[in-house]
């Protein structure tokens, strides 16, 4: 039976733009540690909601004994990509630096992301040290935003191939998403986690954990089983956890359903098998 831990919630800005504060919600478990730690990226097709939308996800796992540090991060208008990855990176660092003041190490600190953001933080996990995600310097803290593991649940990982679905079925506040986040179809391209593996870009190969929905019509689930299957090919290790009939966005949308009572104890299984041996991590 897993242990159930007490958890501490605190909102904080975690950085400063140009266009205002960015805050973040940290999850803390009661306890020495040291605990696993993630940054949790919401969806949202890169352009709405905020660090509370997977509460449910982020508040089971603080539960669970792992610290959650869910951010908010820029947004169109404010700023498309890559400046958003930049924030996500930069969150990244700043729980690494922090880590230990939050019953954690820095050789534990992966990331989760959701839809859009699923895409955002397997940027992060491939290209961790690409110098426009980079970009933003943290005082006190010199160290790279690679990733212990990630989870990435019904992520856009070829947003391209979303794009052209989303223009195939007239699906336009999706349509109007990408226009507004991506500055043309060449980003769409560049900035495509299953491109990289194809192209040989990758610099990390961290862990890594998928969850999708056969049921997805917003992110089709042939997507998600080819970005498995090209990830391994690649040498990662990776799984991928299918769960029938269900939905994009089943796990928040259906809290106390049966599949995602069981999604959420499945990151949790895969977070702690992780960061027993935080070695376990492949670079390319």
């Amino acid at each position: 039976m897993t242990e159930t831990y007490d958890v501490t919630v605190e909102d904080i800005v975690y950085l400063t733009t140009p266009t205002g504060p960015l805050l973040a919600r940290l999850y803390v478990p009661a306890g020495e540690g040291p605990f696993p730690a993630v940054v949790s990226v919401h969806g949202g097709r890169w352009v709405s909601q905020s660090r509370l939308t997977n509460e449910v996800i982020d508040r089971a796992l603080a539960e669970a004994g792992i610290v959650v540090m869910a951010v908010d991060f820029r947004m169109p208008p404010e700023a498309r990509y890559p400046q958003p990855v930049g924030d996500i990176n930069f969150a990244v660092r700043w729980l690494k630096r922090e880590a230990q003041r939050l019953h954690s190490d820095p050789a534990l600190v992966g990331g989760i992301g959701t839809s859009s953001g699923g895409h955002q933080i397997m940027l992060n996990a491939l290209r961790y040290d690409d110098p426009r995600y980079a970009a933003l310097p943290l005082e006190g803290f010199g160290a790279s935003a690679d990733l212990a593991f990630a989870v990435a649940c019904w992520p856009v990982l070829d947003p391209l191939a979303r794009y052209h679905m989303a223009l195939r079925k007239n699906m336009e506040l999706h349509i109007q998403s990408h226009h507004a986040y991506w500055p043309d179809e060449a980003a769409m391209a560049e900035g495509n986690p299953q491109l990289i593996l194809e192209r040989g870009e990758s610099r990390a190969l961290p862990p890594l954990l998928l969850i999708q929905g056969t049921a997805d019509t917003t992110v089709p689930p042939e997507m998600t089983r080819r970005f498995f299957e090209t990830f391994r090919d690649s040498g990662g290790n990776a799984t991928l956890d299918l769960f029938e009939g269900k939905p994009h966005t089943f796990i928040t949308h259906e809290p106390d359903a049966t599949e995602s009572r069981a999604a959420r104890a499945g990151i949790v299984r895969f977070v702690k098998a992780q960061t027993k041996d935080p070695r376990a991590r492949v670079f390319a």
